[in-house]
């Protein structure tokens, strides 16, 4: 049974999907104006673990994330970098893509984008002007936020608190007719702006992701919402008001947020100096030690960016990667043909996945293996058989993360180079060992 925290409830819940073997999952993405930060990767890395957990378990899945190309920022960037809009868009949107591949990350299903969706976000607002939620105010369209029955839902907040609370937490903006109403389209001749039946201009960001779930989806309804912390409130909830208005339910059965990153104690802000670009620190750490690091924390909870918690984290992928490079070596050397690994430690370990995505639990249950094949491989009569179950086993495991396995591929020259280096160290030949030994290294071998 797969249980999921669900932000819309705030209680851990059974997952039932929507069709049997099908599972929706719609993640906001990045507005494209500038490099992913480390707090980018976050909902990244943890929604890719949750959709390899339902692969795992058969489940087709429908992954859908989404480009925002249309945005004040990109205005701004575009004229800083001395581009188009259209440039810096296409220029970060390659930049998200490659740190998506570096961090070995599935690629979305769909990834569309806010400039190729425009004709369906303005049909949208109209519908919503029809029904009586949207209104036009000099060539800006609002959301009557009042009109929506139960707005609030998912963040638990009170409309007579924020509309006491108006300078705030909402834009009091003098042509809305309330202060916690928001934008739908904004009138403006700046940078990148669309024909309207309003004016020319260019959407608000709150419909975007609600007019792309419902191209994508039947009826605009999916089985899960993600996205970090931050967009719990307005975002989402402005996500949730228009599809309440329009389609009467709350977009998704589940929603999910992950929790924010801390650098050492510290919010990580542009102001603070303490920004991580996310492309330095997998060039820096390597894919595996930053996944590691993203998943020893549960999702729901801050991750705290230091040294010490680095430190640990690398030395506990450095284990899983040895006891992987000596096996591969053993096994290869050995020549054992067995293929086979143990299901129920996989399975166990995708059980602590089920467990919204208990990831650390996960974690620990690939040291376990580690342990037990450290174990096996120092025995004085190996099971060859045995060690490699585990190795087979401790590979399948990290696939399911969706952690990079790069092992070296031995020759027949490379087996014959190996034997006779443990033939030379067995007979304490020192000079030959570490002639043979600087061969095998500059072949990448050890």
């Amino acid at each position: 049974m797969i249980k999921l925290f669900n932000s819309l409830t705030n209680q851990k819940e059974e997952f039932k999907p929507i069709k049997d073997d099908e599972v929706s999952i719609y993640v906001c993405g990045p507005t494209v104006y500038n490099y992913v930060h480390i707090g980018n990767t976050r909902p990244m890395i943890v929604f890719d673990v949750l959709r390899r957990m339902f692969e795992y378990y058969g489940y087709n899945v429908v992954f859908v994330s989404n480009f925002t190309d249309v945005d004040d920022k990109i205005i701004a960037g575009a004229k800083n970098e001395g581009i188009s809009e259209k440039e810096l868009a296409e220029k970060y949107i390659a930049a998200y893509n490659e740190v998506r591949e570096a961090l070995n990350l599935e690629f979305p299903t769909y990834a569309p984008r806010v400039t190729e969706n425009m004709d369906q976000i303005i049909g949208f607002i109209q519908e919503l002007i029809d029904l009586g939620y949207g209104y036009v105010s000099d060539g800006d369209v609002y959301f009557r936020v009042g009109k929506v029955d139960d707005y609030g839902q998912l963040s638990k907040i009170q409309l007579d608190d924020l509309i006491a609370g108006a300078s705030n937490r909402v834009d009091n903006d003098e042509h809305k007719e309330s202060p916690t109403d928001f934008a739908l389209w904004k009138k403006t001749d700046e940078g990148l702006n669309y024909d309207s039946p309003w004016s020319k201009g260019r959407p608000g960001w709150h419909s975007e992701c609600v007019v792309m779930i419902n191209d994508i989806f039947d009826e605009g309804k999916i089985d899960i919402h993600g996205g970090g912390m931050d967009l719990k409130f307005p975002h989402h909830e402005n996500e949730i008001a228009q599809s309440m208005a329009l389609h009467h339910h709350p977009i998704a059965h589940t929603w999910m947020h992950n929790q924010m990153i801390n650098i050492n104690n510290e919010k990580m802000s542009k102001s603070k100096g303490n920004v991580l670009w996310a492309k330095d620190l997998v060039k820096q750490l390597g894919c595996n030690v930053y996944k590691w690091l993203m998943l020893s924390s549960h999702y729901r909870n801050p991750l705290n960016f230091t040294d010490e918690v680095l430190k640990n984290i690398q030395k506990e992928v450095a284990k899983v990667e040895n006891v992987l490079k000596s096996t591969n070596l053993f096994i290869q050397i050995q020549e054992v043909a067995n293929a086979d690994y143990c299901m129920e430690k996989v399975d166990a370990m995708v059980g602590a996945l089920a467990d919204d995505l208990n990831t650390s639990l996960a974690l620990t249950k690939i040291l376990d293996v580690v342990k037990e094949l450290n174990t096996a491989t120092r025995q004085k009569e190996v099971d060859k058989d045995e060690v490699a179950k585990l190795f087979n086993t401790l590979i399948k495991m990290l696939e399911t993360l969706g952690f990079k396995i790069d092992l070296v591929k031995l020759t027949s020259e490379d087996k014959d180079l190996f034997r006779r280096w443990n033939e030379a160290k067995a007979i304490k030949d020192f000079e030959t060992a570490d002639k043979l030994r600087m061969t095998l290294s500059k072949r990448g071998v050890i």
